[in-house]
């Protein structure tokens, strides 16, 4: 639970990276739902990371 947010930010980070390498990927859908997708997910993680690393701090 502690790691969520680091995994939904590298997730994103992973899908702009496949987006750019993999010409096909671009052909399947539009890129504007890869980068959309990819900023949702490293926002939401940056946003997970610093509010349960926060409650983890202050219980501990």
């Amino acid at each position: 639970m502690k790691n969520l947010g680091l995994i939904l930010i590298i997730v994103g980070a992973l899908l702009l990276i496949i987006c750019a390498l993999i010409p096909a990927a671009g052909d399947l859908a539009d890129q504007n739902w890869y980068t959309w997708g990819s900023f949702i997910l490293i926002i939401a993680g940056l946003i997970t990371h610093i509010v349960v690393n926060k409650k983890v701090d202050t219980t501990a």
